[in-house]
C-alpha cells in the first residue's frame, strides 16, 4: 500500500447504497463543520428526555473531527447518518488507524460515535455502510465503539445506566441488541471503579503511602502543575507509552498527539490531581485525574452561548469545585511494579482531592483482565459499578 496521505476534510465519501425505499436513507457525510454538526447533533434527539445523559461540549468535540487532530497522519474517516423521512435517526463512523492495524499485525477497521433510535432497519444499515467501506480498504474485522480510539472515549455502556457519565466516559441507551444482531460478539470488557471518600480509611492510606515513599528513598513523588506541564509532557508521554504497551488495544500516541490532548485538557486540570514518579531523572509512574466537569456542563446540554453559561464559569476558573473526580490513567512502567506505586500515587491524588472537596471518585477504565490493577483499586475501598464493552465482527476483505 501506498503511504497514507493527510485526509481533507472537505473530501466526501461516495453515497452508500442509496435509499432501499422513500423512508429511509442513509447519507454520507465529509468532515467538513457543517456537516460534522449535522453528524453529531443527531444525539440530541436520541436522548431528548434521558435524565442521565451529559451533552458533550460541542465546541471541543469537534475539534477531534479536524485536520488539526494529528490522528488524521496516520488514520482516516467516514461519517454516516440515517434519516427517515426526514430527520435525522442515526450515525455512525468509520476509522481506519494504520498504526493500530500495524500494532494488531491485521487490517481492521473501527466503528465509533455510534448512536440510532431503537430502528433495526437503520442500524443495520448503518452498520452496513461501515463494513462495505472497510472491506473495500482490505480490512478482515471491525471493532468498536472507539471515539475515535482507545485513547479517547470508547466502549458501549452494558451495565449502570442508573446514574449520569463522568467526564470523557461514554454514554449510551441499551444498544447491545442492535449491534449483536449484525453479528457482533464480545471482544473486551472494560471497567469502572467507584469510590466513597467518606467510606473509604484515607488516613490509613496515607500512612501506606509514607511507607512505600520510605521504602523507596530513590523515588520522588511531585504533583505536575499547569505552568510546569509543558515541560513535563515528554515525560509524561514516556511514562504512557510504555506502561501501557502491553495492554490490550493499546496504540502509542506520537508527540503531536500528546500535545493535542494536553491542549485540550489543560484549561481543566486540577493541581494536585496530577503526579508524576521519578526515579532520579527517569519518569517511571504517572497519574493523571480531572474534576468531574459533568456535573458543571449537564445543563449547558453542549453549548457554551447559553444563559447556563453563567453556572459553568466559577468551576472553569477554580472558583468552585465538582465533589466528583475521574482517574483517567493511572500507569507505572513494569520493572516498577509490585512495588506500591501505584497505590501511593492513586492516594496522593485522592488526599488532595479529598482536602478540596470532593467526596467520591471513579476509575475509569480498567481492562477486565488487568488482575493487578483492580486489585490496587479494590484493596483501597474501589467498587466496579459500570462496565463498557468492545465488540468485534470478523468482515471479508474485498480491497487490497
Amino acid at each position: 500500500r501506498p503511504p497514507l496521505a493527510r485526509a481533507a476534510a472537505v473530501d466526501a465519501p461516495p453515497e452508500f447504497g442509496g435509499a432501499v425505499n422513500d423512508e429511509l436513507r442513509i447519507i454520507p457525510l465529509s468532515r467538513h463543520p457543517r456537516e460534522v454538526s449535522r453528524f453529531l447533533n443527531v444525539g440530541y434527539g436520541i436522548y431528548d428526555g434521558d435524565p442521565h445523559w451529559v451533552a458533550p461540549l460541542l465546541m471541543d468535540l469537534k475539534k477531534v473531527f479536524t485536520d488539526a487532530n494529528p490522528l488524521f497522519e496516520h488514520a482516516r474517516m467516514r461519517l454516516w447518518i440515517a434519516s427517515r423521512n426526514g430527520r435525522d435517526v442515526g450515525r455512525i463512523a468509520g476509522i481506519l488507524d494504520e498504526s493500530h492495524c500495524k500494532l494488531a499485525g491485521r487490517r481492521e477497521a473501527f466503528f465509533g460515535f455510534f448512536e440510532c433510535v431503537n430502528d433495526a432497519e437503520a442500524s443495520r444499515r448503518l452498520f452496513a455502510a461501515v463494513e462495505q467501506w472497510a472491506a473495500g480498504e482490505g480490512c478482515g474485522g471491525l471493532l468498536g465503539p472507539m471515539n475515535p480510539t482507545t485513547n479517547d472515549e470508547c466502549g458501549l455502556l452494558i451495565h449502570g445506566f442508573d446514574s449520569d457519565p463522568v467526564f470523557m466516559m461514554s454514554y449510551n441507551p441499551p444498544y447491545p441488541a442492535l449491534i449483536e444482531r449484525e453479528g457482533f460478539v464480545k471482544a473486551k470488557d472494560l471497567l469502572a471503579y467507584h469510590f466513597d471518600l467518606n467510606h473509604i480509611p484515607l488516613e490509613r492510606l496515607i500512612r501506606i503511602a509514607d511507607k512505600v515513599k520510605k521504602r523507596h528513598g530513590g523515588l520522588t513523588f511531585r504533583p505536575i502543575l499547569r505552568r510546569t506541564l509543558d515541560q513535563d509532557l515528554a515525560k509524561v508521554k514516556e511514562v504512557y507509552n510504555e506502561a501501557w504497551q502491553d495492554n490490550w488495544g493499546f496504540v502509542p500516541m506520537t508527540d503531536s498527539e500528546v500535545n493535542f490532548m494536553a491542549a485540550r485538557l489543560k484549561p481543566l486540570l486540577m493541581e494536585g490531581l496530577v503526579w508524576l514518579a521519578e526515579a532520579g531523572p527517569e519518569p517511571v509512574g504517572f497519574l493523571l485525574a480531572l474534576p468531574d466537569f459533568n456535573v458543571a456542563l449537564k445543563p449547558l446540554r453542549g453549548r457554551l452561548l447559553t444563559p447556563k453559561l453563567a453556572g459553568f464559569v466559577p468551576y472553569l476558573l477554580g472558583w468552585k469545585r465538582p465533589q466528583r473526580t475521574r482517574v483517567l490513567t493511572l500507569g507505572v512502567k513494569e520493572k516498577y511494579r509490585s512495588r506500591g506505586l501505584e497505590s501511593a500515587l492513586l492516594i496522593e491524588g485522592l488526599k488532595v482531592g479529598f482536602k478540596a472537596g470532593v467526596r467520591e471518585s471513579e476509575a475509569s477504565w480498567i481492562l477486565e483482565d488487568n488482575v493487578m490493577m483492580r486489585r490496587v483499586l479494590e484493596g483501597i475501598g474501589g467498587r466496579p459499578y459500570k462496565t463498557y464493552r468492545i465488540y468485534r465482527k470478523e468482515i471479508l476483505a474485498t480491497g487490497s
